[in-house]
């Protein structure tokens, strides 16, 4: 006889992942569409007196600033393509419904009426399209580790 070998999936909070899945969905947005604006060195001499001693710190703000440009460029880059490729992953209607409803530019912008008469072919009724979109927010939300497990 072999023994079967059983485990019970943790139950997951839908609000609260499909929350946490918009937000990323939204952060996504701001990252791929809002340029990032660099910061500048401040090359202005102050004209107030300070009244300290030696801090004995040196200081590089063009350096630190020049790393911080750097850094944001490069996580911000990382978030998107992590999004990016979670999305890749999911099956074609769900891929398809996230990207027109959640990625693009006019996100804001576009009713969940509009995806599921006009952007599918053929169109799919609201019931197919809310099962669809669970779905996905489900895959989305374990792929990127943000899934919100119900307490019990």
């Amino acid at each position: 006889m072999h023994q079967q070998m059983s485990f019970v999936l943790p139950k997951i909070d839908r609000k609260a992942t499909q929350e946490a899945v918009e937000a990323q969905l939204e952060k996504y947005r701001l990252f791929k569409y809002l340029s990032f604006e660099e910061r500048e060195a401040n090359v202005t001499a102050s004209t107030e007196e300070r009244f300290h001693g030696p801090t004995n710190v040196t200081s590089d703000q063009t350096g630190d600033i020049a790393i911080y440009n750097v850094e944001q460029r490069k996580m911000r880059e990382d978030f998107c393509n992590r999004v990016e490729r979670a999305v890749a992953r999911l099956p074609k209607l769900e891929r398809f419904l996230i990207e027109k409803r959640y990625m693009s530019v006019e996100a804001e912008y576009t009713s969940d009426y509009k995806v599921y008469c006009f952007e599918f072919q053929p169109p799919v009724s609201a019931v197919t399209y809310g099962k669809i979109r669970t779905k996905a927010f489900y895959r989305l939300a374990l792929n990127l580790n943000i899934a919100v497990i119900e307490n019990v």
